[in-house]
């Protein structure tokens, strides 16, 4: 026994000292020949190793569910909410034709995004317009492979699926074309507003949507040398550096002067100034506001693209600078007018979701405190003050709410995107992912220059669309048809039946 014991601890040893010699000059020859060995000696052959490729990201499905349902949230915002904020706020006799402008229109834009806009707002092209290689959505989904495309979102490695991405901004274009009939309501003819609406989304929305959010995406962005040149290929806004979180610029301003172009361009209503021309349905209009309330979570938060923190602080700021908006707009109305009422708490809560915008997901908590107070006084000033200086029959106040707050608000992103005042400061370097703080009054710069760029080319946009429209079928039904209302005029029904 003790004979068989020695001779199974001998072989194990001659096991050990084999392999404790042979392991490590197996590992050391696929390195580099052996000492002495010359150039032409047959060393062991290298074992290439071959690199498994990495699979592709895919998009998260928390992120895939958050902008689904923040589209519908955005499509509800018109249909039905802005359809019952105007309806309500237009007198009976035209309160079909409002619901009518408002639906058709919508569907209008969602068709024409799908065609061509889509393609000129969100693909490489210039600084000013993208290309066509999107047209009738081309290249979204390959039905043969059952492949789709990806697009990109704010943080590397992180796609979203391009079709979800499609349809959220088509809800974007779809309500700033509605927005801007609000100005123009009670009087304009329904063939005009079609022929104005196409003309404006192609020449208006989709190119300022392509100078204010086109950028090539952060996984462009692989090292400091193709900076440059990633950057020259993004929207001309964006080059410059503005900010703008959900619209406020291709929104609100682009809707807000369009409108008060048109209520120049149009015309005022017959028997305006001399005519009481009240709301008809105040609880129609609250409902209406509740429902943009509400479907505005998705426009803000949704615009973060992903379900995360940048998104829950554009949600909570969207939460509490509108309802700051609604108490300063009606202490300020009851301050300079005696009474408080519904019509003003409802503009304040719709001037306090315009101003944030453009600053949802910009601003910290401070910032949101400060516009939507902001926001209530200052639209208050717009539809009242400002309204009389100029003259127009803005008659739903589509410039002093839209136009004036979007533009507030989009200054003051400028100001409070600041680290120092409590602001999550924006991403000074794409390739490292790297965030900082511009110097205010140097952002605050370039916040404006974006807002003058936008006036100027949505009012030159705006001016010519409606000439074309006045040209071909004329703006403005006959003196009858408007003093009977719009909708038997225009439509041959009635909203209510004594």
């Amino acid at each position: 026994m003790k004979s068989f014991i020695r001779k199974l601890i001998a072989v194990l040893a001659m096991f050990c000292v084999l392999g404790l010699n042979t392991v490590p000059l197996v590992a050391f020859a696929q390195d580099k020949p052996a000492a002495g060995a010359k150039a032409d000696d047959k060393a062991p052959a290298k074992e290439e190793k071959k690199e498994e490729a990495k699979p592709a990201p895919t998009p998260n499905k928390g992120d895939t569910a958050w902008m689904l349902t923040s589209t519908a949230l955005v499509l509800a915002m018109s249909v039905p909410a802005l359809a019952l904020f105007y309806g309500g706020l237009v007198r009976s006799k035209n309160m079909l034709s409002m619901l009518m402008q408002v639906f058709v229109t919508f569907s209008l834009v969602v068709v024409l995004w799908c065609i061509y806009g889509y393609s000129l707002a969100f693909t490489e092209g210039n600084a000013y317009f993208g290309g066509f290689d999107r047209l009738f959505l081309n290249g979204t989904f390959d039905s043969m492979k059952g492949d789709f495309a990806m697009a990109a979102t704010f943080s590397k490695n992180t796609p979203l699926y391009e079709l979800v991405f499609v349809a959220f901004q088509a809800t974007f274009a779809a309500i700033t074309c509605c927005l801007i009939l609000g100005a123009v309501a009670e009087r304009m003819k329904f063939s005009a507003v079609l022929i104005f609406m196409v003309l404006w989304f192609t020449f208006s929305y989709a190119p300022v949507a392509h100078m204010v959010w086109f950028w090539m995406g952060p996984d462009a962005y692989t090292d400091p040398k193709v900076v440059d040149a990633m950057n020259a290929k993004a929207g001309l806004i964006w080059q410059w550096g503005a900010l703008d979180f959900a619209g406020g610029t291709v929104v609100h301003i682009n809707s807000g002067v369009a409108g008060l172009v048109g209520a120049y361009l149009v015309g005022k209503r017959i028997g305006y100034g001399k005519e009481a021309m009240s709301p008809h349905n105040l609880t129609m209009t609250m409902l209406g506001a509740s429902l943009l309330w509400f479907g505005w979570f998705g426009f803000n938060a949704g615009s973060a693209l992903e379900a995360n923190g940048s998104a829950a602080l554009a949600f909570m700021n969207t939460f509490l600078a509108t309802a700051c908006a609604v108490l300063s707009w009606m202490f300020g109305e009851w301050l300079f007018k005696g009474k408080p009422s519904m019509l003003g708490a409802a503009s304040g809560c719709v001037a306090g979701l315009v101003a944030i915008t453009p600053a949802a997901g910009n601003v910290g908590i401070p910032g949101a405190f400060v516009i939507g107070t902001a926001a209530g006084l200052v639209c208050l000033w717009g539809v009242n003050q400002l309204k009389r200086w100029l003259h127009a029959d803005d008659a739903l106040d589509v410039f002093g709410i839209h136009a004036v707050g979007g533009a507030l608000g989009a200054l003051l992103t400028g100001v409070f995107n600041a680290q120092s005042l409590g602001g999550p400061g924006l991403v000074t370097d794409w390739v490292t992912g790297k965030v900082g703080s511009n110097p205010i009054w140097d952002q605050f710069l370039v916040q404006a220059q974006g807002v003058g760029m936008t006036i100027v080319w949505t009012a030159v946009v705006a001016f010519i669309a409606f000439k074309i429209a006045d040209l071909i079928v004329g703006l403005r039904p006959a003196e009858e048809v408007e003093r009977e209302g719009l909708d038997i005029g225009e439509h041959g029904e009635t909203a209510y039946h004594m």
